[in-house]
């Protein structure tokens, strides 16, 4: 999914601020090995963008891997502050069904890249967000 957030803000990442759901590699564990959250990471970090991250078991097992590399939210819904783009990794149950006008809130745009395929597409486009997922059609607001 680094090619695609990268590609939608024009190839500029640098002072992007990016909300990241997700860390362990699988849900219901905070095992991060391989997990596709710390590629993100590195890939993000390196073009500029700041990362807000939220898992709700692996935190501590990065915080000890990367450190201070990256930003951690107390809940999912703070990493959205202030966030240009969602970025998710890891399909944990406490992201499967938040309130959409919410996310869109605290966000600066209503920008989301779905690893996981979470989310309907018809709900994305009902809510006005630009969605990009794996292997389906991205939807586009107002399209």
């Amino acid at each position: 999914m680094f090619d695609p957030l990268r590609d939608y803000f024009k190839g500029d990442l640098n002072g992007k601020r990016i909300a990241l759901w997700g860390l362990a590699f699988k849900p219901e564990t905070d095992d991060i090995r391989e997990a596709p959250a710390l590629y993100m990471i590195d890939k993000l970090t390196e073009a500029g963008a700041t990362v807000v991250a939220y898992d709700p078991e692996a935190m501590d097992n990065v915080k000890r891997r990367i450190g201070d590399r990256i930003q951690y939210a107390g809940s999912h819904m703070e990493a959205l502050d202030g966030a240009d783009a969602l970025l998710i990794c890891t399909e944990w149950q406490v992201f499967r069904n938040p309130n959409m006008e919410d996310v869109k809130r605290r966000m600066n745009g209503p920008v989301v890249f779905d690893g996981r395929n979470l989310y309907e597409l018809d709900t994305m486009q009902e809510h006005g967000f630009y969605y990009k997922s794996i292997g389906r059609s991205t939807v586009h607001p107002g399209a």
